[in-house]
Parts: C-alpha cells; structure tokens; sequence
C-alpha cells in the first residue's frame, strides 16, 4: 500500500453548504450499496482467508468493498482524494478515507460484527463519517455541527460517571507492545471499569457515539478505522483525542473517545491526551 502525499489544488465551490448537502446524502448511500457487497460477500463466503501480517486478515470481500467504494467516489467526486486500507491512494484537501471491512477477522470466522466505515475530510476537517453494520443493519451516520444518529434517529453518549458502573473497551494494535497494552490495561481495570473488546474499532466508537459503551481507546489506530467514529463520538456529545491536529490523517496515532463522566478518568489510566475545545 502507497500513499500519495502531494497536496492538490482544489476549485473553490460556489455553495459550500449545498454541496455539503450532496456529499452528505451520497455518503449515506454508497455506505448502504457498499453494505450490500459486504453482505453477499459474508453470506456466500467460502472457507480460508488471506493474512497481510500477524493477526491481520484480509478476504476477498475486503478487496470487493473498496472496489466498489473506490469507483463510485470517483464517478460522483473526480477532484476528490481517496485514502482506502487495501489500496492507500493520494490524499487531498477533500479526501474520502474507507474501511471497506473493520472487523475483518470477525468476518473471516463467522462473527457478524463487522463495518464499513467512510469518512470525508475536507481541509483538515472531519466533515462527514459513516459506519454501517450491514448484518444488522444499523447505519451510524455524523455530520460536523449537525450531530450523530443510529438509522435516522438522534444518538448520545451515556450519562455515566462513576467508573464501577462503567463498561469500556480496549483495542489491541501490534504497533504497540504487548507490555505497554497491559500496563493501559491494568490501569483502566483498577478504575473498576468493565473492558472488553469486540474486534472491530469503528463499532467500538459507534457504540460510544450511542450510550452502548463509555469509552473506545486504542494506543494506535489508522485512520480509516476511526476517522469517522471520533466524528460520531463528537457529534454525539462525547470527548476525543485529537487525531488530524497530530499528522494522524498520514501515520495513524492514539485514540480515545469517551462519555464526559468517564474521559478525564480514561485520559489518566491511558496516557492519551484529551483534544481541548
């Protein structure tokens, strides 16, 4: 995978917010139509999976997504960037950034949770994510300073504030070691919170964004898989690390995203500074 990092001029549109507007919807749309692929490609798999690196799985179907997803931006955007995991791509100042399947290793055996996740950059900006769980059909979608929904409806992140009623979970990245992940580990754990991990990165912040979890932190993570959930997270009334303010748009960095009552708590257990407003 490359990366193409020459900054390309873009033409100034002549109504920023309707083409928002435009961007917004067919977001919506090609997370749906890529949805399907994934689906058919998880209903009609067959058994075996490839391995890019140690525990790091790719199939078929992760290559069919970012096909998909790839052609269509194209089509729709020609000027824009497209950053995508199997196939990097040239960044931009309006860039999309894709997952076509978060959760690969779930996929690969059997387990239904697993996304898409798609977000727009523009400027420096997350302006647009979405996150699609197409097994249960739950579209997680957000929209800078026009908040964060689940299938239509307004989402928010969870009113908890005391660590023993908390339930977190934890990413594990192999750029990170071992020891350094149980020492975080420990640390989260003596604040009395529950961990658990799911497997999938942008799920775990889309359950932050909507009260199912408290907290999402990772000691590294791309960022086509949370781009678009730090988006939700923020859209939804939580707390963030910053993310694009520290080059992770080009080398990926640490996450964290949490409900308000429990971020201070987590950004302490972690080592993972909190973005200031």
């Amino acid at each position: 995978m490359s990366i193409d990092m020459t900054v390309h001029a873009v033409a100034p549109q002549p109504d920023a917010e309707a083409e928002m507007d435009r961007r917004a919807a067919f977001c919506r749309e090609i997370a749906r139509s890529a949805g399907a692929v994934a689906l058919d490609g998880y209903r009609n798999r067959t058994p075996g999976f490839g391995m890019k690196g140690p525990q790091d799985f790719l199939t078929e179907t992760d290559a069919a997504v970012e096909r998909h997803l790839k052609a269509r931006i194209a089509e729709a955007f020609p000027g824009d960037g497209f950053l995508g995991e199997e196939t990097g791509g040239a960044i931009k100042p309006d860039t999309w950034v894709v997952d076509p399947i978060d959760g690969t290793a779930n996929f690969a055996r059997d387990i239904p949770h697993f996304c898409i996740a798609i977000a727009f950059v523009s400027n420096g900006e997350m302006e647009i994510g979405a996150i699609y769980n197409p097994v249960l059909d739950e579209l997680y979608f957000a929209r800078r300073g026009h908040g964060a929904t689940r299938n239509g409806k307004p989402i928010a992140v969870a009113g908890t504030g005391d660590f023993d009623a908390a339930c977190v979970e934890f990413g594990w990245s192999n750029r990170k070691s071992n020891a350094r992940y149980m020492e975080v580990l420990s640390n989260i754990l003596e604040q009395g919170a529950n961990v658990r991990r799911g497997a999938s990165g942008a799920l775990g912040l889309a359950y932050v964004a909507d009260g199912r979890s408290d907290a999402y932190a990772e000691l590294h993570m791309h960022p086509w898989d949370c781009l678009a959930g730090l988006l939700l997270v923020k859209e939804a009334g939580g707390v963030v690390a910053p993310f694009l303010a520290v080059g992770g748009l080009t080398k990926g960095g640490a996450v964290l995203a949490a409900a308000p009552g429990v971020a201070l708590g987590m950004s302490a257990a972690t080592g993972i500074a909190l973005e200031t407003r």
